[in-house]
Parts: C-alpha cells; structure tokens; sequence
C-alpha cells in the first residue's frame, strides 16, 4: 500500500469573510465548498481547490472568530505550500503580491525548486512553489473564472513542513507505517540548525512530499488564527482506508477509526510529536451534492445535517459567495 500524495491541509482563519476575499480574490483559488466544521455545526468550514476541487488540490480552512495569534513553533505543520506551473509564473505572483500589498520574501531556491514564501492577512505561512521540474504527481487546472491568471494560477499543493523537536519518531512513522522514503535535503535558512529532511511517496513530485524540520531551539507552537491544524494523505478508495486502518492498529497507533465526511472518508491519528495526520480517500468528490458550475455558491451540508438546517443557517453569520452567471 501507498499513499497517493497530499490530499488537502486545513487551517484556522479567524473570519471567514476576509479569509474568502483573500483565497479566492487574491490567490485566485476557488471556493468549491461552503459547508460546516462538522464536529462543531456553528462555524463555516471553507474548502478552496482547483476547478472542480481535485484530490490533491484542496486548501481548507475553519472559521474560529475568537481565535487569537499563533505563535510559531515546534510540534507543528509550519508551511503550505501551492503549485504553479514553472518558473516563469513565480514573475506574476511576485507582481501581483507587490500590487495587493501581501508580504513576501522574494524569489528563491529551495530544494532545487524555485519558491516563493509569503503570508495571508493572518501570518498563514505559504509558499508559491514551481512545477517546472515536476515529474510526480500531476497538478490540477486552475478554475476558468478565477480571478488570477489561467497560465500561471495555483494548480494545486505542493510539500508541506512539519517542525519538529526530534525527528526520529517522526520518520519512524513516516517511513515504516506510512509508505514515505527520504529522497533528498536541503539546508536549513537558519544558522547552525539540521538540514530539512525531504520524503516522498507514491508517484514522488511536488505534490507528494513532507519536508521535515528539526529545532530544538524552539518552543511548542501556540495554535491560532494563521495556523495549520492538521494534514491529509490521499487513499484510493474506502477498502484501502480500512487496510490502513488495520495497519495503524498493528502499530498501536490510536486513531479515530473511519470517519464519513460525505465528500470523502477519513482517518485521524496523531504521529508522536503531536501532530494531527489524516488519511482521506480520493473520492466520492465535491460535485456529490452540487452542479460543478455552483460549488461553494450556497451552504452545502452533508445529509445527517440536513434536518439542522435552520438551526445552523441562524447560527452562522452570512457569507455571500454567489456568482453572477450572466
């Protein structure tokens, strides 16, 4: 068994108005699903993918109107990243963060690859990564009505970092329960700290890789708003998440079991520096419950929800994502 790449991340934005304006009216993602935090029906949870909402492809972020600043640190997922098609579009994006004011550190090289790390209006720590030199995974297709450019919009999610205190436990499980094998590293930006660890799985590339950093210099990460709460893993289909299941039991890791999320099954556990991994099946997709042409335009709730819907509707403040289709 191996796991297919990155499935989505999922964040914690603190005000899903502004958090909207930003991923869809900046970065150009579009919103394939406004649905709930279905362990807690009172916030929105806001799904931002490619044209249809591609495995692989999925930003999500929940809405916590109390959460306060996050203070960076160990024990934590540090860094998301978003593909784009090569080199030449790292030139738009720089544009076009200079012309929306969003704060960024310039082009670079990170891992053979040129990058981009920027934060949204709440410190969400973000990298535009190139595709350029891709030979894994294949991206997604920017959304035809996106609001940033079809030729160099964002096709999906690149590596993501995890922060560390020490490593070892942490490749353990990436590499003997996991399916991930190291492939490579590369520097660390900071003075005297271990070089970042890079795995891989499935096909390899851009959108199947973990970058593992150790600092043990740093204090454990205030979670808050602008930062990342946990990281999925894809899985073919639902008899694959059930070996995985089985697999996690035989390693004694404590999981949540198979969860029904409607638009794909899930698995939840915690890897031993504490950070929350999940494993989510490709599909059924977004377009279970909604005309491709109207993702994300209306609140969208999985059927054992559904007899809440007034309830909820009450609960939540207003959030206008309706297209004009004319």
């Amino acid at each position: 068994m191996k796991l297919k790449g990155i499935h989505h991340v999922s964040a914690i934005t603190a005000n899903a108005k502004k958090n909207y304006e930003f991923y869809t009216k900046i970065l150009g993602m579009r919103l394939v699903k406004k649905s709930i935090n279905q362990d807690d029906p009172s916030v929105y949870h806001l799904f931002y993918a490619d044209e249809v909402g591609h495995p692989g492809t999925d930003l999500t972020f929940f809405e916590i109107p109390n959460a306060g600043n996050t203070y960076p640190g160990n024990h934590s997922i540090s860094g998301t990243s978003l593909r784009v098609p090569n080199d030449i579009s790292l030139d738009y994006w720089i544009n076009r963060f200079d012309k929306f004011k969003v704060s960024h550190d310039g082009i670079t090289t990170e891992n053979g690859r040129k990058v981009i790390h920027f934060r949204d209006h709440e410190n969400q720590r973000l990298t535009i990564v190139s595709d350029e030199n891709n030979h894994g995974v294949s991206g997604g297709k920017p959304w035809k009505h996106s609001n940033a450019s079809l030729t160099h919009g964002i096709i999906g999610l690149g590596p993501v970092k995890l922060t560390v205190p020490d490593s070892e436990p942490t490749i353990a499980i990436l590499t003997e329960v996991l399916s991930f094998k190291q492939v490579g590293s590369y520097p660390s930006p900071i003075d005297g700290q271990e070089d970042i660890l890079v795995f891989s799985t499935g096909e390899g590339g851009t959108g199947a890789e973990i970058h593992l950093e150790t600092r043990n210099d740093l204090p454990r990460e205030k979670p808050g708003r602008g930062s990342v709460h946990h990281v999925a893993f894809r899985v073919d289909n639902d008899e694959e998440l059930e070996k995985w299941r089985e697999r996690l039991m035989e390693a004694r890791l404590p999981n949540s079991g198979v969860v029904d999320r409607y638009y794909f099954k899930a698995l939840y556990f915690r890897e031993p520096n504490r950070i929350l991994f999940e494993l989510s099946t490709d599909g059924p997709g977004f377009a279970t419950d909604e005309d491709t042409e109207h993702l994300g335009e209306s609140l969208a709730l999985p059927p054992f929800f559904e007899d809440q819907r007034e309830e909820i509707e009450a609960n939540l403040k207003p959030l206008e994502t309706k297209r004009s289709h004319s």
